[in-house]
């Protein structure tokens, strides 16, 4: 038996879990089926009762919820032993104070570096510092955050990358690559939503390497469903991609629309489970 709580894929029976936590009915069906698919805003609770309870679950959220936010993801990195831009990772202003001894007016990253606060997309929260007082001011903003519970940040090197960042779509085995150009000088983030725009042909050399990494990186994390930030620098003569961030959520213009985007899905649900029923004749 096929279980679906995904609403866009129809399968031998079909639960939904939105806004609330899976209960002891959820556990009974999620033991007698054979598959779960779920979706890609499910609970980690969800998860883990479906990953703990059946021996086929899509998609893999292993990564997502072990290493979570920013902080973990740049530790992912770095387990991984992926390009990535260099990082510090803080959980607070404590942490940080002990690192350096105190406040300094500059870090062991020049100027200028890149500050993230441990939430937030779509380039929230993210802010290029390039002096001394800038970094006072926006620590000043984490001290005021730490104040409502809100804590944790990264400190990262600036990548110069022409304002520009590609972004790699995985979909069970399909990837999708694309490009988002910044043309607002003023603003460094190539987010869709702060700007950007779409350019899926450019530098197809460059696409080709970073689906490849993101590949090699999804085959040893379990990673299945999520879109990766990746920038290549400028300054150097031999680009090689460099892991940023990792989106669960991701948007969809750059796919084709949210039509499109079912249509992969459902596509490689189905493949997924012609695979694992070939596997193990379920």
């Amino acid at each position: 038996m096929i279980l679906s709580y995904h609403p866009c894929f129809e399968a031998d029976k079909n639960l939904l879990c939105a806004g609330r936590e899976p209960g002891a009915d959820d556990l009974i069906t999620i033991k007698a089926a054979d598959a779960v698919i779920l979706p890609q805003g499910c609970y980690q609770s969800l998860y883990e009762m479906a990953r703990n309870n059946c021996r086929h679950v899509f998609p893999n959220f292993d990564a997502r919820f072990k290493y979570t936010s920013k902080i973990g993801q740049a530790q992912l990195f770095q387990e991984q032993n992926v390009a990535h831009p260099k990082t510090e990772t803080y959980l607070n202003l404590d942490a940080f104070s002990k690192h350096y001894g105190g406040f300094p007016k500059k870090v062991a990253l020049n100027f200028p570096f890149v500050f993230k606060f441990d939430w937030g997309g779509e380039g929230d929260q993210v802010y290029l510092i390039k002096s001394a007082s800038e970094f006072l001011n926006v620590l000043q903003t984490a001290e005021n955050f730490e104040k409502t519970g809100q804590t944790g940040f990264i400190i990262q090197e600036y990548i110069p990358s022409k304002n520009r960042s590609l972004r790699v779509v995985v979909i069970g085995r399909t990837y999708i690559s694309y490009w988002r150009i910044q043309n607002y000088t003023e603003c460094f983030c190539s987010n869709l939503a702060k700007g950007a725009v779409i350019d899926a042909d450019a530098d197809p050399d460059l696409q080709e390497a970073a689906v490849k990494s993101v590949n090699d990186f999804c085959f040893r994390t379990g990673i299945n469903m999520a879109g990766f930030d990746v920038l290549f620098s400028f300054d150097e003569k031999i680009k090689k991609p460099l892991f940023l961030e990792i989106n669960y959520y991701f948007g969809r213009r750059g796919l084709g629309g949210s039509e499109r985007f079912y249509e992969i899905l459902n596509t490689e649900i189905t493949k997924w489970l012609a695979r694992i029923s070939h596997e193990e004749c379920i």
